[in-house]
């Protein structure tokens, strides 16, 4: 099954938490770990807001934390976004 977006929605595939702090502490599976707003996008509409953003499938993003509608696909959760929730893209 594919997520195909209307209008300025993207389709954003959470990035998954790392499991070691930037000083190389290995962090367990009990500590909770706070949902990272980093996505790859997997889908992107073809409105016209959100090709003015030029964004592209494959793009790290930053999305507002509590935006969008989640949806699990083949056992595999993504979150549609308009384009305003997109904040960020992280570069290089």
């Amino acid at each position: 099954m594919q997520i195909k977006p209307l209008g300025d929605r993207a389709v954003l595939e959470p990035v998954t938490a790392e499991d070691t702090t930037p000083s190389g502490i290995v962090l367990p599976d009990t500590v909770d770990k706070e949902k990272s707003e980093q996505a790859k996008i997997v889908a992107l509409g073809g409105g016209e807001e959100i090709a003015k953003l030029n964004l592209k499938v494959g793009d790290i993003v930053i999305a507002a934390r509590y935006a969008g509608t989640d949806v699990t696909v083949d056992d595999v959760e993504y979150k549609v976004v308009t384009h305003e929730d997109i904040v960020a893209v992280i570069e290089g």
